[in-house]
């Protein structure tokens, strides 16, 4: 059996986080995580009335709701042989057109509404769509409704390889995120722990929004590796139930080196916000640690 990899993993509890696991201060890639900023975003968008949850944008058959909860009926881009590729390979990005294209070529795989499948380029689309509607860049949004306003300092939009250059992991170094096209953020686990936290707690939607960003695609009970023993898909968020511990709400993310699982456990007393960062390919090492850390 193969040892598992180190973990890194930040336990906040109310205003007090405690660090398992190095120092505190390692910078790691989000990954999926970001979906969930995204949706924030977009959120106060439509709080705004810059957007709209349910309006499909002429031509389009499928709506923001539906790309955020992955309804949209979207082929997905991870699944081309010519991708996986060229990122093991260690090449230069596509261009926004490339991926799309070559992404859509595979056609849809549902009419908008009639099934749920997994789809980063929706998620490009989403970012897409918050920035026309916002009228400034994704890293200016993401500063002017969270980063700033909660004091979150190491998180950043990751756009070059230099940028991964903070990043832990050795491997990532020469990682190119432009291979991640609704964006990769960069941040330290404790970051992304209160992030989480202060979605929940109130500090950045509104108590009708966030409802609205809760509203669950349920799609089935346990699964192999992992702590999930009911799972979902809501606005941005993977929601389901891990055993005793009860509800977990937050995201997974694996890129090539390394996984994470950043959750708000609701359920536990007093509830309990965790983010752990692993390296290796199994996103069911983070998500494990995350719910060990929970009653730790």
């Amino acid at each position: 059996m193969e040892p598992h990899p180190p973990v890194f993993t930040c336990r906040l509890t109310g205003e007090t986080a405690e660090v398992f696991g190095g120092t505190g201060d390692e910078v790691f890639p989000y990954w999926s995580f970001t979906k969930t900023v995204l949706a924030i975003c977009a959120l106060k968008l439509v709080e705004s009335g810059a957007l709209r949850l349910d309006t499909p944008r002429p031509g389009e058959g499928f709506t923001l709701r539906q790309l955020l909860d992955h309804t949209a009926g979207l082929p997905e881009y991870c699944a081309l042989p010519a991708y996986r590729a060229a990122v093991a390979s260690d090449e230069e990005a596509w261009s926004r057109d490339q991926i799309y294209e070559a992404t859509m070529a595979q056609g849809p795989r549902f009419a908008p509404g009639q099934g749920w499948a997994y789809s980063n380029l929706g998620y490009m689309l989403v970012r897409e769509r918050i920035e026309e509607a916002a009228g400034q860049p994704f890293a200016a949004l993401l500063s002017e409704v969270t980063t700033r306003p909660l004091g979150l300092q190491s998180i950043a939009l990751a756009s070059r390889r230099a940028d991964f250059a903070r990043v832990h992991w050795p491997e990532a170094r020469g990682y190119h995120p432009g291979w991640v096209y609704h964006g990769c953020l960069i941040g330290t686990a404790a970051d992304a722990a209160r992030l989480l936290q202060a979605l929940f707690s109130g500090a950045l939607l509104a108590p009708a929004t966030l409802a609205q960003m809760l509203r669950r695609h349920r799609l089935g009970g346990a699964l192999d590796g992992r702590p999930w023993t009911d799972c979902g898909y809501s606005l941005g968020l993977m929601t389901g139930r891990t055993g005793a511990v009860g509800r977990a709400l937050g995201h997974s993310g694996s890129g090539p080196f390394c996984v994470n699982a950043v959750y708000h456990f609701p359920d536990a007393k007093p509830p309990v916000t965790v983010a752990s960062f692993a390296g290796g390919a199994a996103e069911g090492v983070a998500e494990s640690a995350a719910v060990h850390h929970v009653c730790a």
